[in-house]
């Protein structure tokens, strides 16, 4: 049984210089508050951190990183932290980018004891090489080994005095599977309860995965963007707010639909809750979204901590590795992903400018391939006036030939056989400046109208 810690200092106080240490949560939702900080505190370095994300600069992992504390960081998104970008740019931190999905099944094959698995891949693109590829059932998959690590810090909403576990809403997150791969799992609760006080049909974590237990103190829960609903008709002058509301009108009643961050997430707001349709996110929730219209906002209701989709209802949590099993299982209808520059092959890239800037990958890799409809929404230009629309790619791919439409403040575009056909443009501009600002050839010869 656990061992219940009198202080957050007292339980990580043998995680020696050169652990390597699992962080559960996803950007600032659902994350170990205390147990990161008294890692801090204690400046233990030299450490290999496995967290889906690298936080924020001051807060969460990013901390750890800030420090200096982090010799190698296997994540899937740095996005969110420009010092955790500047330092592996620099050469300070080692890191090593995962899909989202792949990041949360090699978790789960640590903590159940397999070796590695067979993932399908998004071919052509840098998270294949020097993997071992296998065509499974036409598709090529690439063998991943499992992770597991030293010390696993989890955050929980309930525990008891036997280490049996709860979470609340979207923090559970990729707690679960993280405290399976810790040879010491440490787990961090809002409430420590006796053994007993848990209905057992609730427990997410059994005990046997626990091996030490705290209660945590002045929780923060920060929220990184806070985005509220935006009932203004005037926000449509905005680029971006235009592209969300052109988003909305694409999808179809009953859909599942997966909303990346950016722009994508934004259309929530915009999409008419009698269409009944279910929004799915990564961090474990899946529902009927509507952005709140109150100033107050539970962050435990956050898509990552990061941007709000406030479920009303059919709403149903789990944690990342279900979120996943969606995906890879062909369930979802629709993904809308952003982008950097998308090729009028239907080839798109997301996650990287060389020397510039590294996202990271994400989920976006998984949706990519396994939606059955796939999205892009992008403005339609560079801030220097480049076209994001092209012949062909010139950044590393998130994914080949995969778009199916591509969303603009200035047009709709239909990725076809034959090219890219101009659908729609928008109703304050003209052919020729959708022609004038797109680089790839189009087929203008099919419009059906304006939005």
């Amino acid at each position: 049984m656990p061992t219940i810690s009198e202080s957050a200092r007292a339980a990580i106080a043998d995680i020696p210089a050169g652990a390597t240490v699992m962080v559960g949560g996803v950007h600032l939702c659902g994350i170990p508050e205390n147990l990161i900080a008294a890692l801090q505190e204690r400046g233990v370095r030299d450490l290999t951190l496995i967290s889906n994300n690298a936080g924020s600069e001051d807060y969460g992992v990013g901390s750890l990183i800030a420090g200096g504390q982090v010799r190698k960081l296997v994540a899937s998104f740095l996005g969110g932290n420009d010092d955790a970008q500047r330092r592996y740019l620099r050469g300070e931190l080692e890191v090593e980018l995962l899909p989202q999905g792949t990041f949360v099944e090699r978790v789960r094959a640590g903590g159940a004891g397999i070796g590695g698995f067979y993932a399908p891949v998004a071919a052509e693109t840098a998270m294949v090489e020097g993997k071992e590829i296998r065509t499974i059932d036409g598709r090529p998959c690439a063998f991943e080994r499992a992770l597991a690590a030293d010390f696993a810090l989890i955050k929980a909403y309930r525990g008891d005095a036997v280490g049996n576990l709860t979470y609340r809403k979207t923090t559970r997150n990729f707690n679960p599977v993280m405290a399976m791969a810790g040879r010491t799992t440490i787990a961090e609760v809002e409430e420590l309860v006796p053994a007993g006080a848990l209905n057992p049909e609730a427990i997410v974590t059994p005990g046997i995965f626990v091996q030490r237990i705290i209660e945590g103190v002045s929780y923060e829960k920060r929220v990184e963007i806070r985005a509220l609903r935006n009932d203004d008709e005037a926000s449509s002058s905005n680029p971006r707010d235009r592209i969300a509301r052109r988003i909305a009108r694409e999808l179809d009643a009953g859909e599942y639909v997966s909303l990346g961050m950016g722009i994508p997430s934004r259309a929530v707001s915009h999409i008419p809750l009698e269409l009944d349709i279910m929004i799915h996110a990564g961090t474990g929730v899946l529902g009927v979204g509507d952005y709140p219209k109150e100033a107050g906002v539970d962050p435990d209701l956050i898509n990552g901590g990061r941007e709000t989709i406030g479920v009303v209802r059919g709403a149903v949590f789990f944690g990342g590795a279900e979120a996943f099993e969606m995906v890879r299982g062909g369930h979802l209808d629709t993904a809308v992903l952003g982008t950097l520059e998308v090729d009028e092959t239907g080839s798109f890239a997301s996650w990287t400018v060389p020397g510039k800037l590294v996202n990271g990958v994400g989920g976006a890799m998984d949706l990519a391939i396994h939606a059955k409809r796939v999205i892009v929404a992008v403005e339609h230009t560079t801030r220097e006036g480049k076209s994001r629309v092209v012949p062909r790619c010139a950044l590393p791919l998130t994914a080949a030939r995969v778009v199916k439409t591509i969303i603009t403040e200035l047009a709709v575009i239909d990725v076809t056989p034959d090219g890219l056909r101009l659908r729609e443009i928008a109703a304050d501009t003209t052919v020729d400046d959708v022609r004038r600002q797109t680089e790839a050839a189009l087929d203008v010869d099919h419009i059906r109208g304006t939005f």
